[in-house]
C-alpha cells in the first residue's frame, strides 16, 4: 500500500517548524565561533570544524580541551565520545527515512538532535523526510554562517583574558548541558561525571578529565539500553539541545 501524500497545510507546517528550529539552533553558532577563536583556533580552523564535524556539543568539547592546553588527539577523542549518541539516532532513522546510497551518506551528515526530533514523530515516510531535511539543512546553513560571524568577531576582540572570555568554553558547555538536567537520572549522571573529572584533574593531562566524564555518561547509557534494549530515543529525549 502506498502512503497518502502530505496535504499542502501539513507540508507548510512541517517546513515552518523545521525552519523555526533551524533559526533558534543555528544562532548558537555565534557562541561557538567566538569560543573557538578565544581557545586558540584560527577563524579558518573554526569554520572548517563546523563545516565538517557539525555537532555542537562535540565542537565545544574539542575547543575546551584545546583551551586547557590539551593535545588535539585528546580533544578529538572527547568529541568522538560525545558524538556516539548519533549512532543510536541512525539506527532509528535509517528504516524510517528509507534512503539508500548517496542519500543516506548525505543524511548522515545532518543527523543531529534536532533533525531526529523533527522526523521521528511523523506518521509517514514523506513527512519524516521533509521534517528531517528541512530541520537538518536549515541548522547546517545557519550554524556555519553564525560560526563564521562569531569567529570573526572573536578574533577582533583580541586576548580573551582581557574581557574574562577565557571562561567562555565552560560557560557555553554548561549552557548546552543545563536543559538536559530535567530528570533524576540525568542529574545523577552529571554529578558522577563531574566528580570523576574533578578527582583526576590533579593527576591527569588537560583534556583527559573531560574524556573521563564523557565515559561516565556513555557507560550509564550502555547499561540503560541493556536493561531496555527496545527503547529508542524519541523527540522528548533529543529536544534538549544541539547535537
Amino acid at each position: 500500500m502506498t502512503e497518502p501524500s502530505l496535504s499542502a497545510a501539513e507540508r507548510s507546517g512541517i517546513i515552518r517548524d523545521g525552519l523555526a528550529v533551524g533559526v533558534a539552533t543555528g544562532a548558537y553558532g555565534i557562541g561557538f565561533g567566538a569560543v573557538a577563536v578565544s581557545s586558540g583556533l584560527s577563524v579558518a580552523q573554526t569554520c572548517v570544524l563546523s563545516l565538517l564535524m557539525f555537532t555542537g556539543a562535540s565542537q565545544f568539547a574539542l575547543a575546551g580541551v584545546v583551551a586547557a592546553g590539551g593535545a588535539p588527539m585528546s580533544g578529538a577523542a572527547t568529541a568522538l565520545l560525545l558524538g556516539t549518541r548519533n549512532t543510536l539516532y541512525g539506527l532509528r532513522m535509517a528504516p524510517l527515512l528509507q534512503w539508500r546510497g548517496w542519500r543516506r551518506v548525505g543524511a548522515a551528515h545532518v543527523l543531529i538532535d534536532e533533525s531526529t526530533a523533527m522526523a521521528v514523530n511523523r506518521g509517514t515516510t514523506e513527512g519524516a523526510r521533509l521534517g528531517f531535511l528541512t530541520t537538518g539543512l536549515s541548522v547546517f546553513v545557519l550554524w556555519n554562517l553564525a560560526t563564521a560571524i562569531g569567529a570573526v568577531a572573536g578574533e577582533a576582540v583580541g586576548d580573551p583574558r582581557t574581557y574574562g572570555l577565557d571562561a567562555a568554553v565552560g560557560a557555553a558547555f554548561l549552557a548546552l548541558l543545563w536543559p538536559r538536567l530535567q530528570d533524576r537520572r540525568n542529574i545523577l549522571v552529571a554529578v558522577l561525571a563531574a566528580a570523576v573529572a574533578l578527582s583526576i584533574v590533579p593527576v591527569a593531562a588537560p583534556g583527559v578529565p573531560v574524556l573521563a566524564a564523557g565515559g561516565v555518561a556513555l557507560l550509564v547509557g550502555v547499561l540503560a539500553r541493556r536493561q531496555d534494549p527496545t527503547e529508542i530515543p524519541g523527540p522528548d529525549d533529543v529536544a534538549g539541545g544541539h547535537r
